[in-house]
């Protein structure tokens, strides 16, 4: 189990007062990094060396003070030497390695001071020796805490939320409304998603079907999508021999999404260029989050007032599963990924069954934002612990693998309550 922060906070204090006399690069760096690993609970030898030779682009030779193959390079200079100078040379270092070994982060430091460099997101900072307290969490990669960038809503999700409402506001104006409506946009949505990310074969199967099968004023759109959601409702063994070709080309759909039958809506032209004008936008930009912004877009404002309805940014969702449970197990996948000896695959392969037996719950989960990025990212990391274990049965790098096959993860692990009906059914 890693440190908490508050004892590698300590930890940090004690270093900092040990060694505030330090000064002689060539005297006391190895002692200094030896240490400075213990503040974070970790051996520096498991994972870094000191002196990695080098060939730089030049072809003159360089010696690396301190090197963590695709992680950190340290250039250690005596107190009082110019960083940016160090700085400089530790980046002729860092090109001439492969790209590979190529670090995310490189460190100069003169004893005193302090220059942390994350080349991925262009991000410094810099402190003192004795401030080093307050700067740890920088250092959450030694941990296997590898630091994350939450960024805000991308103005594509907005696009998409707003594009749904219009469609919303357009069937509303004609007529339409409560549960049937509800469950119209839901399904038009998932057809959406599935035109632009592969659940339909054929990209763009859905928004072809419109344009090429209905006519310009509307009139017989509501027909035809009503059978089209009885063709994705039906397995394909089940479908009637003389059924139209271009129906015969959507998938079956499991689930319930498509199993109860709707009211046939009734379309003009203007609402047909509505549902092109959503079919024309790139659904594969979009985060599974959205879904909340896209529920209450299509909601009745003094509805969403009465309800309080509110939607949780993916910025915000990964700012709480981050350190509630997906930091530990990031941490524990690095861990495992340093071990060299014979039971390196055997804890790998209890790690990947453990994520597999994990249970979720959201007592309160909307439309599943939570619960979607909670599932999102587990099978990230899942990909790449079976990625390692591959790698450590000696397994083709570039030799094809089917993921669902080998994957333990499941979304029966992930639970949620919402009593309002269509927000559970977007879940």
């Amino acid at each position: 189990m890693r440190l908490s922060w508050n004892e590698v906070r300590a930890r940090a204090s004690a270093f900092a007062e040990e060694w505030k006399d330090a000064t002689y690069e060539k005297g006391e760096t190895q002692s200094f990094y030896n240490a400075f690993f213990h503040v974070f609970g970790k051996e520096r030898r498991a994972v870094a060396r000191y002196e990695a030779h080098v060939t730089k682009l030049d072809n003159r030779s360089g010696f690396i003070d301190l090197f963590w193959p695709g992680v950190l390079l340290v250039e250690q200079k005596s107190a009082g030497r110019d960083l940016n100078a160090a700085y400089e040379q530790a980046g002729e270092y860092c090109d001439a390695l492969p790209e590979r070994d190529q670090p995310r982060y490189i460190l100069v430091s003169d004893f005193r001071s302090f220059q942390l460099y994350d080349l991925d997101e262009r991000d410094t900072v810099a402190f003192t020796l004795a401030d080093l307290p307050g700067h740890v969490e920088k250092f959450g990669f030694i941990l296997g805490v590898q630091r994350r960038t939450f960024r805000d809503q991308d103005p594509a999700n907005i696009t998409a939320a707003e594009l749904v409402g219009h469609l919303h506001d357009t069937l509303t104006a004609a007529g339409h409304q409560g549960p049937d409506l509800e469950r119209f946009l839901v399904r038009i949505v998932f057809c959406l998603f599935a035109d632009d990310t592969g659940v339909f074969q054929s990209r763009g199967l859905f928004q072809d079907f419109i344009e090429t099968r209905t006519s310009e004023d509307g009139a017989d759109l509501g027909p035809w999508l009503a059978q089209l959601f009885d063709v994705l409702n039906t397995s394909e063994d089940s479908r009637p021999a003389t059924l139209d070709e271009d129906l015969a080309r959507f998938p079956y759909i499991n689930g319930d999404l498509f199993n109860e039958r709707l009211q046939t809506f009734s379309f003009n032209g203007a609402m047909r260029s509505a549902l092109l004008k959503t079919c024309n936008f790139d659904w594969s930009r979009i985060s599974p989050a959205i879904f909340g912004a896209l529920f209450q877009s299509v909601m009745d404002p003094a509805q969403r007032r009465k309800q309080g309805a509110h939607y949780t940014t993916e910025k915000n969702i990964l700012k709480v599963i981050e350190p509630l449970f997906m930091d530990d197990l990031r941490a524990e996948f690095t861990r495992l990924q340093t071990r060299k000896d014979s039971r390196r695959l055997v804890e790998l392969q209890r790690f990947q069954a453990r994520l597999g037996q994990l249970t979720f719950f959201d007592p309160a989960c909307g439309c599943g934002n939570f619960l979607i990025i909670a599932y999102r990212e587990l099978r990230l990391l899942e990909i790449e612990v079976i990625r390692a274990k591959r790698a450590t049965t000696g397994a083709e790098p570039g030799q094809v693998m089917d993921v669902d096959l080998l994957s333990s993860l499941n979304v029966d692990q992930f639970y949620g309550i919402e009593l309002g009906e269509f927000p559970a059914r977007i879940a």
